[in-house]
């Protein structure tokens, strides 16, 4: 049993991961933190936890030593005080967006800021156990991954590594819940509800993580990206236009996905002839920690589209922190995600 402690527990992503590691059978909560709601009980602020815990929200001037550090802060703030974090815990799993990328030069042109401890950024493995396993396994450091960013990345890296594709457009329909629990005019109600609204059409700082992971030019990756949010709470769906070298018979499709993620626990691949699920659909998967992968070929056209669904607020966030904490601690790495998601909700 670790002792584990949740900084900035009173979001969404951190009360999700509240929720996964109160039923987690080798850790125990110890302390959450929030500034907002401090003295507060838990589920003061995440109804769905009352009974499961009596933990009530400390600041962050009182964080005490524990085994594992889990920082679901806003970006930008894990950056500025992770000596101090460091001193706190062993390992550290940071959700947020301050440790993925690799090269410091990235900050200031995707986050608008200059990286204040530039020589952390290698000490971090990019929490995707499907890609980075191996050094996950034991790691003291892992970052989180942007919700986009990995439904579009586990979309693509089977066709990306085999050097399969051309150029790719992508569109992801998001959820209400990916901007997060701090009120804005855009998230509004009568603002919000019922929208299709396009949200980045261009620029989106995700697109750094898959240049990063897919080993793209920086300047010119040949990866369009867009976003548009949706009327829906949780959930992302990327629809990924990948324009080939050559063609592919469904068949080969078949042949590579499989080949990478037959193993996968929690990736499933998703493609029927008949019934009303033939694709990847983000509200079957609410509250597990499962991304669905399916596709179409497009006959004579070169061209293939691949479909990836997942919840944004765990196989994009908390769900997939717990993943990377087993297998850096060695454990089984389905070990409190068994969850399969509702049907109907």
């Amino acid at each position: 049993m670790i002792r584990a402690a949740i900084v900035g527990a009173s979001g969404y992503a951190g009360g999700e991961l509240l929720r996964l590691l109160l039923a987690h059978p080798r850790v125990e909560v110890t302390q959450i933190t929030s500034e907002t709601y401090a003295g507060q009980y838990a589920y003061f602020v995440h109804p769905n936890l009352r009974a499961h815990t009596r933990l009530r929200f400390t600041r962050l001037a009182e964080l005490a030593p524990c085994d594992l550090l889990c920082l679901a802060l806003p970006h930008s703030h894990a950056m500025d005080r992770i000596e101090e974090f460091a001193t706190q815990a062993e390992r550290i799993v940071d959700l947020s967006a301050d440790f993925r990328l690799r090269d410091p030069t990235d900050y200031p042109r995707w986050y608008e800021r200059e990286h204040p401890a530039p020589e952390w950024l290698a000490r971090f493995v990019y929490g995707v156990p499907e890609l980075h396993r191996e050094k996950l396994a034991g790691a003291q450091y892992a970052s989180g991954t942007g919700c986009n960013a990995v439904a579009t990345l586990l979309a693509l890296w089977p066709l990306y590594r085999r050097g399969l594709v051309r150029e790719t457009v992508v569109e992801v329909k998001v959820g209400s819940s990916e901007g997060g629990n701090k009120p804005n005019p855009a998230s509004h109600h009568p603002e919000r509800d019922g929208v299709v609204r396009s949200y980045m059409p261009t620029g989106h700082r995700h697109l750094a993580e898959l240049i990063q992971e897919l080993n793209l030019d920086r300047e010119h990756p040949g990866l369009h990206y867009s976003i548009t949010s949706v009327g829906i709470v949780r959930g992302a769906l990327a629809t990924c236009h990948c324009l080939l070298h050559e063609e592919m018979e469904e068949r080969e499709v078949w042949r590579t996905y499989r080949e990478d993620y037959d193993d996968e626990p929690f990736v499933r691949l998703v493609r029927s002839r008949r019934g009303i699920h033939r694709y990847p659909e983000p509200k079957i998967l609410a509250g597990s920690n499962y991304c669905d992968v399916g596709f179409a070929t497009d006959e004579g056209q070169r061209r293939l589209v691949v479909i990836a669904a997942i919840d944004n607020l765990m196989k994009g966030a908390a769900g997939s922190a717990v993943q990377t904490m087993n297998v850096m601690f060695g454990w089984p790495e389905t070990l409190g995600l068994e969850f399969p998601g509702l049907h109907p909700i």
